[in-house]
């Protein structure tokens, strides 16, 4: 992540209408946050829609941005809403569909790394939006508790025993599907 002088120079940079930082800005966040959509989502043109849709709320209210939080803690928070939001107007999570799941076959370690992570990804899709959200900011964004905390707007604690719980699951889940020893 940039370091935090440098991500209030270039918000002040793009609050003043200089679009090289609004660029720069972009260039730098764009692949934590699109990650972050992908797994909340489950698939790339949401992931793309979500990326697309917390960048632009990003730069609608970077004038109500709260410097004494982290630029990254802010566009996370603003990103895991904006998934969240539109899983609730599709109205249900949908599955993987069979595009996402086949994959040209290679050889067998490409194979079984492939079908878990296939596996992984549908578990996620099976977990409440809560849950994901932890694993996804933890495992995926590699964000602190505290950080994770900031960014959910949770206790650290809530933190730690919702990442526990969501472990929990995606192992059951996992065990069930006979892709872990239980």
């Amino acid at each position: 992540m940039m370091d935090r002088n440098g991500d209030f120079a270039l918000i002040d940079d793009c609050k003043s209408g200089d679009r090289d930082a609004l660029r720069s800005l972009i260039l730098h966040y764009e692949r934590p946050v699109y990650n972050a959509a992908y797994r909340m989502m489950g698939n790339a043109d949401d992931a793309a829609d979500v990326t697309q849709s917390a960048f632009l709320k990003v730069f609608e209210h970077l004038d109500s941005y709260d410097s004494k939080f982290k630029f990254f803690s802010w566009i996370y928070r603003i990103t895991i809403n904006e998934s969240i939001d539109q899983l609730k107007r599709r109205g249900k999570q949908q599955p993987l569909d069979d595009q996402q799941v086949s994959r040209e076959r290679g050889p067998e370690e490409l194979a079984a790394a492939s079908v878990l992570c296939d596996s992984v990804q549908a578990v996620l899709m099976d977990l409440k939006q809560d849950h994901r959200a932890v694993i996804v900011l933890r495992h995926f964004a590699e964000c602190s508790y505290v950080q994770i905390a900031e960014i959910l707007q949770i206790p650290e604690k809530t933190v730690k025993s919702r990442l526990y719980s969501s472990r929990q699951l995606v192992k059951e889940k996992l065990a069930d599907q006979g892709i872990l020893s239980s």
